[in-house]
C-alpha cells in the first residue's frame, strides 16, 4: 500500500511539474517586430541586429519579423500597436518619438504608459555632422557660417518635431541661428543626402553616419553628450562650448497595449539575453551607445520622466501649447 501511494504521489508530482513547464508562455507564431522609423536608420539597424542575434543564438522558438512603419514620425507605428488584435505577438522598437508624437498629435489617443515595458537596450547619442568639403572644421566655424547663411543652412533629420528637430531648435535658440529643418522618414536617408551634399548638416546618430565618416565624406563637429565619446575622443561636447545641453535617445523594445504578464516576462527574458550577448555588447561599444538594460517598473518610470521632459521641450519650442 505504501509503495502504491509513493508511486501515485510521484506521478502526481511529475504531472504538476510538467503542467508548470507547459504553462510557461512562449510565442506560437511569428512575432510582429515593428520599427517606428524607416529603413537604414539607427532604429532599423538595431532591430535587425537584435533579430539576427535571436536567430544566431537560437533564443526563440518563433522568428521576429521586422516591419518598418515610419509614417507621421512614428504615428503609423503607434496606431498600429494600439489596434493590434494579438498583443502577445506584437512588439516594437522605439525612439524618442514614442514620447513626442503622442504629445504633438493628441488625436491619436495614444497613452504610452499602456505599452508593455519589455526592455531598454541602450540610449543612443547624437553628433553634429557636416560634409568634408564644407570648409568647416570646428563648431565655432559652423555657428559663424550657419549664422551667415540664415535659412539657407539646411539641417536634415528624422521626423518632424522629433529628436533631430529638438536639437536643431536648441541650436537655433542658443546661438541665434535660423537653420531650416527638413524632416526625413529615416536617418539612413539623412546621412546619404549629407554625403551627397543635398543638405548642409545633420545630427545623425553614430550608427547612421559612421559609414560615411569612415569613407571620409562627413566629419563630426560636436557631440550632444555629457562627456566626449570614446569613438570620437577629439570631438568636443556642446557643453564644452558653453551650452548646458545634452540629449539622448532611448532604444527600447515595447509590447503592445494589452500584452499579458506572461508574454511580457517572456520578451523581457528574451531581450535580456540579447543585451548580454557578445554581439550586442560589441555593437554598443562600436556605435557609441550608452546606458544599462532597464525593464518593468524602472522602464515605465523612465518613460514617465522622459514624457514630462519632452513636454517641456516641445512647449518651449512652440510645437505644442
Amino acid at each position: 500500500m505504501f509503495m502504491q501511494k509513493f508511486v501515485l504521489g510521484a506521478v502526481a508530482a511529475i504531472a504538476v511539474t510538467a503542467a508548470g513547464v507547459a504553462q510557461a508562455w512562449e510565442p506560437v507564431k511569428p512575432v510582429d517586430f515593428v520599427i517606428m522609423a524607416g529603413k537604414g536608420g539607427g532604429a532599423d539597424k538595431m532591430a535587425r541586429l537584435m533579430q539576427s542575434i535571436v536567430e544566431k543564438e537560437d533564443l526563440a522558438a518563433r522568428p521576429l519579423v521586422p516591419t518598418n512603419k515610419s509614417g507621421g514620425s512614428g504615428a503609423e507605428a503607434l496606431v498600429h500597436m494600439k489596434g493590434v488584435t494579438d498583443p502577445d505577438h506584437t512588439i516594437m522598437v522605439t525612439l524618442n518619438s514614442f514620447f513626442t508624437t503622442p504629445l504633438r498629435q493628441p488625436g491619436l489617443d495614444v497613452d504610452i504608459m499602456k505599452f508593455a515595458p519589455v526592455g531598454r537596450m541602450a540610449e543612443d547619442t547624437f553628433l553634429l555632422w557636416v560634409h568634408k568639403d564644407a570648409g568647416i572644421n570646428s563648431f565655432e566655424e559652423f555657428v559663424a557660417e550657419a549664422k551667415k547663411r540664415g535659412s539657407g543652412w539646411v539641417m536634415g533629420g528624422t521626423g518632424k518635431n522629433s529628436e533631430d528637430n529638438i536639437i536643431t531648435d536648441h541650436l537655433n535658440g542658443a546661438y541665434d541661428l535660423k537653420i531650416k529643418y527638413i524632416p526625413y522618414k529615416g536617418g539612413g536617408a539623412v546621412a546619404k543626402d549629407l554625403a551627397g551634399q543635398q543638405i548642409t548638416s545633420s545630427v545623425n546618430n553614430p550608427s547612421e553616419a559612421l559609414g560615411f565618416y569612415e569613407s571620409g565624406d562627413v566629419i563630426p563637429l560636436v557631440a550632444f553628450t555629457d562627456e566626449r565619446l570614446p569613438l570620437f575622443p577629439d570631438v568636443p561636447t556642446l557643453k564644452e562650448t558653453g551650452s548646458d545641453f545634452s540629449y539622448f535617445m532611448q532604444r527600447s523594445v515595447v509590447g503592445a497595449p494589452g500584452m499579458s504578464d506572461d508574454a511580457l516576462a517572456y520578451y523581457t527574458g528574451l531581450f535580456t539575453k540579447v543585451y548580454e550577448s557578445a554581439d550586442w555588447q560589441e555593437y554598443k561599444s562600436k556605435k557609441s551607445l550608452m546606458g544599462d538594460f532597464m525593464a518593468g517598473s524602472d522602464l515605465a518610470g523612465y518613460w514617465d520622466t522622459q514624457r514630462t521632459r519632452h513636454q517641456s521641450i516641445l512647449k518651449a519650442s512652440g510645437a505644442i501649447k
